[in-house]
């Protein structure tokens, strides 16, 4: 196994780690703050290494079959089971129904991947894709630290750790549907052009044989 997929691996294998953290069972639960903070910079290094691991796969060459498929699935279970745990841990600022809707765009962008895999396109990821991305990480975070403070002052600064969170978590809702939008109709071009192209091949050959003596 090359460098960038163990990198996937690890991100994997930090995700069930992740999860028992947010638990009760954890250790240090209600010490100052370490479940917190021990919760979200595991997951601040989690989401390192996704961007990590594709990088060093360019860099080094090493784009692999095995890479392509891990590093998307690692990536939707590391959302997706941070989301999930924190509707339990953190309610006030996790609501189910965000949570649905959240996933529920992964599970069409996943589909609409497969189905233009099959016709031989792809779907590049546009800037409200990547901005979406960014944005869940400072959402997850947020509301890692929501649970432990409503905010944090410095001095006459006071960070609204919890408003933080909320606002955060909205607004991945309203990026993430703006995007699967804009991924739907970028889609739907393609398989449209794809769908003419089939019929012109069809009409083609078909006259092709009826001229043939």
């Amino acid at each position: 196994m090359n460098l960038p997929n163990s990198i996937t691996m690890s991100r994997i294998v930090m995700i069930p780690l992740l999860l028992w953290i947010l638990t009760p069972h954890f250790p240090w639960v209600g010490t100052h703050g370490a479940q917190e903070i021990t919760a979200a910079v595991l997951f601040v290094l989690a989401s390192i290494t996704d961007g990590l691991d594709g990088y060093l796969a360019r860099k080094r060459k090493q784009i692999t079959t095995m890479g392509m498929l891990l590093d998307p699935i690692a990536d939707k279970i590391m959302v997706t089971g941070a989301l999930i745990a924190l509707v339990a841990y953190s309610p006030e600022v996790v609501k189910v129904w965000l949570v649905v809707v959240i996933i529920g765009r992964e599970f069409l962008i996943s589909g609409l991947r497969s189905i233009a895999s099959s016709e031989g396109f792809t779907i590049q990821a546009s800037d409200l894709g990547k901005l979406k991305t960014v944005i869940q990480i400072i959402c997850v975070v947020s509301a890692i630290l929501a649970h432990g403070w409503d905010q944090w002052q410095f001095g006459i600064l006071i960070l609204p750790v919890k408003w933080i969170a909320i606002a955060a978590i909205y607004f991945t809702v309203l990026v993430s549907t703006i995007s699967a939008i804009d991924y739907f109709v970028g889609f739907w071009k393609q398989i449209d052009h794809a769908s003419k192209d089939r019929r012109k091949t069809f009409v083609l050959t078909r006259r092709k044989k009826a001229s043939t003596p």
